[in-house]
């Protein structure tokens, strides 16, 4: 069953990854507002959440602090939602799900500055081939595209907002572990009472569907792409080494510049393809966390001193 399992969480991360790139295109469609369809999307993944905790017998956690950081996870999960659609919006789901991938970047410079993780060299250049790659992508974008700017500000946000949620996830596992369900509820809640506010600022006039088709889409997007893939990705990620799973993770990039080219007819060059084939390099060679030194010294001595015990 091991292996079995072991075999089947690369498909189930690449499939999630796919599914979530599939999700900017019904972002792409529906005529309602950037702020509210992330409004919708906790609002419905949190339903779904409460019932299967409910039906898993979980429970809210002790500590109020790991309650804390679960709803502050949910707001900044509602922000990067909210920066992520209206960077779908203004420059197309392919580059702004390139963008919101830019997370690692983000998370590594939360660990280094708050948990005392060291950088490699691989690390340092992967972020400057990044910003080669994002420049290479901007640089036609930006002259035919008058929302460029917005769309490129609110995508590197989106992932600048992607990797604090994470960040207040491991913090609060670190406070007290809290079953999956009932920290996704959390972070739904966090994540719906967040968005309130500007929603009714910015929206207003584009909160709700206006069509049973969109309401059905929407549906779809609340449970199929938050709660499914989101599941599948959970799921897979414990199960895979850090290298594989950095690789498999640029699939939803992928998935998302092949519907954007293909099925949305989005203008895309040869330097704009070239520069997301780097950014997506540099995405994978900063997923890689170095080994701990003292590691790789005893993995270098050790092979002068096996010997076979029966």
């Amino acid at each position: 069953m091991t292996i079995a399992s072991s075999r089947s969480a690369p498909i189930g991360l690449v499939i999630g990854c796919i599914i979530f790139g599939l999700g900017s295109l019904i972002v792409a469609h529906v005529d309602v507002g950037g702020w509210a369809m992330s409004f919708w999307r906790l609002l419905i993944s949190g339903i779904v959440f409460a019932a299967l905790a409910k039906m898993m017998g979980q429970r809210l956690p002790h500590s109020r602090r790991a309650i804390f950081y679960s709803l502050l996870s949910g707001v900044f999960l509602g922000l990067d939602l909210a920066l992520w659609h209206e960077s779908i919006y203004a420059v197309g789901p392919g580059i702004s799900t390139l963008l919101n991938s830019l997370q690692i970047f983000f998370l590594a410079a939360i660990g280094f500055l708050y948990f005392n993780e060291r950088q490699s060299i691989i690390q340092l250049i992967s972020l400057f081939l990044a910003m080669i790659g994002v420049a290479m992508i901007g640089s036609p974008e930006f002259a035919h595209n008058t929302a460029a700017t917005w769309g490129f500000v609110s995508g590197i946000l989106s992932g600048a907002m992607l990797a604090a949620s994470m960040t207040f996830i491991r913090k609060t596992h670190d406070t007290e572990p809290t079953p999956i369900f009932m920290l996704m509820q959390l972070i739904s809640i966090g994540g719906v009472l967040a968005m309130i506010v500007p929603m009714l600022v910015f929206d207003m006039g584009n909160i709700l569907p206006n069509t049973w088709s969109e309401i059905g889409w929407i549906l779809i997007y609340g449970t199929v792409m938050q709660c499914l893939a989101w599941g599948l990705i959970a799921y897979s990620i414990p199960k895979l080494s850090l290298a594989l799973t950095g690789l498999l993770l640029l699939t939803e990039p992928i998935a998302a510049l092949v519907i954007d080219y293909s099925w949305l007819d989005k203008p895309i060059n040869t330097l704009q393809w070239s520069g997301a084939l780097l950014t997506m390099l540099a995405i994978y060679l900063g997923s890689l966390k170095p080994k701990p030194r003292a590691l790789r010294r005893y993995r270098f001595f050790s092979r002068f001193y096996k010997r076979d015990y029966k």
